[in-house]
C-alpha cells in the first residue's frame, strides 16, 4: 500500500505540468485529504521548488474558509516536496461546463467564487490563474456546497508585483494586461472571474483564445456574445459581463466582492423569472464605479459601498496609501450596463468615441465639406457659361 508520510494514498485526482495531486486518507484522524507532490522532473529546479513551497506557505497563512488550507508539509525519500491540504469532495466549477445545472445556482456559485477571490485580495495577493478547475466545490454537513479557491502556484503578493516579469496563467482566462506584461492587480483576477462565469454558464470561455498572442490580438471593441437570453437570465447579466471583460481595467467591477453581490442579485432574478418576474434587478451602481485612481492621486482602493472614501482597508492598509501594484489606466466612472439599470449618465470615453453610435464630426470637417461643395458649384457655373458663349 503506497503511503506518503502518515497518509495512505487512495487514487490520483489529477496531474499537471509541475505537480500531481492524490486523494489521501489520514487514518489517525479519519479524514480524507489531498496530497500535492512536486513532479519528479522539476524536483531539482530550485526556482520551481521554491514556488511550490511558497504556495504551501501562502495557503497556510491565509486562514479563511473560502481558501483551501494546508495542514502538513514534508519531503519524500527521493527529495520531492509535498504538502497536504483540504480535500473537496464535490469536484470543481469545471465540472459544470460538462454537466450544467440551473443557471440561478450557477450564478450563486460564481458569486461565492468572487467572495473567495476577495479574501485573497484583502490579503494583498492576486491569483493570476483563476480558472474553473481552480475553484473547488465541497459538500457541507447541511447538504449545501461551498466554493474554495485553490492552486496558488502562480499567485503573487502585490507588494512584489512590480518586480514580476513572467507571464503566467491560462490564456483563455487571462486579462489583456497580464498577457502584455502590464500592471496587475485585483482587476486582473476580476476579468478572469468573468471568463469563468461565462464558461460555466455556456460551456466555453467568452473568447476563442488558445495562446497569449491571441489574448494580445483581441480588439478593444471586441466584447462577449450576449448570453442572458439563452439561459433565461435578465439582460443585466450581459451588461455585467461586458464591463468585467473590458480591455480597460477601469471599467471592470470595483472589487470581486461587489461583483459577487451583483451575481447574487442576478441569480435571484433568474430564479424568479421561472415563476413571476416583476422586473430587472436593481444592481448597485457602485459595483462598477471607478476604484483605480491614477498614481498621482495618491489614493488607495475605495472601500465597498457604505464606507467613507478614506476609511481603512480591512487589512489595515493606511487609508491613503497607493496600490502596491501600480494603477490601471484612467477610465470612465461607470461600466456600460444596459439602459434598464439605474445608473448615472456618463459621457463618451475614448473607447466609445470610435464606435458609430458615438461618432462626432468636428467643426473643421464640416466647413471643409461646405467649401468643397461651393467650389464644385462655381466650376459648374463657369462650365455652363463657357458653353453658352
Amino acid at each position: 500500500m503506497q503511503r506518503i508520510g502518515r497518509y495512505r494514498l487512495v487514487r490520483r485526482l489529477g496531474a499537471g505540468s509541475f505537480a500531481t495531486v492524490w486523494l489521501g486518507r489520514d487514518d489517525d484522524l479519519d479524514v480524507d485529504v489531498a496530497v500535492k507532490v512536486l513532479a519528479d522532473n522539476w524536483s531539482t529546479n530550485d526556482d520551481v521548488r521554491n514556488r511550490f513551497l511558497a504556495e504551501a506557505r501562502l495557503m497556510r497563512r491565509i486562514r479563511d474558509e473560502r481558501i483551501v488550507r494546508v495542514y502538513d508539509i514534508g519531503t519524500l525519500a527521493d527529495g520531492r516536496p509535498y504538502f497536504v491540504m483540504d480535500y473537496c469532495d464535490a469536484g470543481s466549477l469545471n465540472d459544470l461546463r460538462h454537466n450544467p445545472i440551473e443557471p440561478a445556482r450557477t450564478l450563486r456559485l460564481c458569486a461565492e467564487a468572487c467572495r473567495a477571490l476577495h479574501v485573497l485580495h484583502r490579503h494583498h495577493v492576486i491569483h493570476r490563474d483563476v480558472t474553473p478547475g481552480n475553484l473547488l466545490l465541497d459538500s457541507t454537513p447541511d447538504g449545501s456546497v461551498r466554493v474554495l479557491l485553490a492552486d496558488l502556484g502562480v499567485a503573487k503578493e502585490m507588494v512584489d508585483q512590480q518586480a514580476a516579469t513572467m507571464t503566467a496563467g491560462t490564456p483563455a482566462f487571462m486579462a489583456p494586461e497580464q498577457a502584455m506584461g502590464g500592471a496587475l492587480g485585483p482587476w486582473s483576477d476580476i476579468y478572469a472571474m468573468a471568463c469563468v462565469t461565462h464558461a460555466v454558464l455556456t460551456g466555453r470561455p467568452p473568447f476563442a483564445v488558445k495562446t497569449v498572442h491571441d489574448v494580445m490580438a483581441r480588439g478593444q471593441q471586441d466584447g462577449p456574445a450576449p448570453l442572458a437570453a439563452r439561459i433565461g437570465a435578465p439582460p443585466e447579466l450581459d451588461g455585467l459581463l461586458q464591463a468585467a471583460l473590458s480591455v480597460d481595467p477601469a471599467r471592470r467591477p470595483a472589487t470581486a466582492e461587489l461583483m459577487g453581490t451583483a451575481l447574487d442579485q442576478l441569480a435571484d432574478a433568474t430564479a424568479g423569472r421561472a415563476a413571476t418576474f416583476a422586473g430587472p434587478p436593481t444592481i448597485d451602481p457602485e459595483v462598477t464605479r471607478q476604484r483605480f485612481p491614477s498614481p498621482a492621486a495618491g489614493v488607495g482602493v475605495r472601500p465597498p459601498t457604505g464606507q467613507p472614501p478614506n476609511s481603512p482597508l480591512p487589512t489595515g492598509q493606511p487609508p491613503n496609501s497607493p496600490l502596491p501594484t501600480g494603477q490601471p489606466p484612467a477610465g470612465p466612472t461607470t461600466a456600460q450596463f444596459p439602459p434598464a439599470v439605474n445608473r448615472p449618465a456618463m459621457s463618451a470615453t475614448p473607447l466609445e468615441a470610435n464606435s458609430p453610435a458615438h461618432a462626432v464630426t468636428p467643426a473643421w470637417q464640416f466647413w471643409t465639406l461646405v467649401g468643397l461643395i461651393a467650389a464644385l458649384v462655381f466650376i459648374g457655373v463657369m462650365f455652363l457659361t463657357l458653353i453658352a458663349l
